[in-house]
């Protein structure tokens, strides 16, 4: 089947919200006071967090390490058993039911970053309108059509 325009829109959203957050957490994880992203650690005075390592290693992992991994997969449409295991939407390829992961994550997390620094900063709406758009263009039909499985 041919790829259609919005799942090379999809791949680029995906791509972009990887590359976006693998560089910040990795850096909040090797310094966790938030000095090299210029984030004041008062910053966390209404979270359960004394610094920046948790919040580090889930940008890291969940928001980057993961979409690496359904980048890939939106690419390559490959097999992946432990994917394909949590996939709820089994009529679709794995890597489509992770894109709509990914955006309720990203989603969570800038509504969980606004719950405990109580500041907002157009970075917060930015990357609120990321995960909104990745599940908008998940759930387009054309995409859908791309990454339905085949039987």
């Amino acid at each position: 089947m041919k790829r259609s325009l919005t799942s090379y829109f999809l791949n680029f959203l995906v791509f972009f919200q990887a590359i976006s957050a693998i560089p910040a957490g990795f850096s909040l994880i090797f310094d966790p006071s938030g000095n090299n992203l210029g984030l004041p650690i008062e910053m966390l005075k209404h979270s359960p967090f004394s610094n920046y390592l948790i919040p580090g290693l889930f940008l890291f992992i969940v928001l980057g390490i993961f979409p690496m991994i359904t980048f890939y997969g939106l690419i390559k449409k490959n097999k992946f058993k432990l994917a394909k295991k949590i996939n709820l939407y089994k009529e679709y390829h794995w890597s489509w039911t992770f894109s709509h992961y990914l955006g309720l994550l990203l989603i969570l997390w800038i509504n969980m970053q606004l719950f405990f620094i109580r500041e907002f900063s157009m970075l917060h709406f930015i990357y609120a309108m990321l995960g909104v758009l990745i599940i908008v263009i998940t759930h387009l039909p054309s995409t859908k059509k791309y990454y339905k499985n085949i039987k």
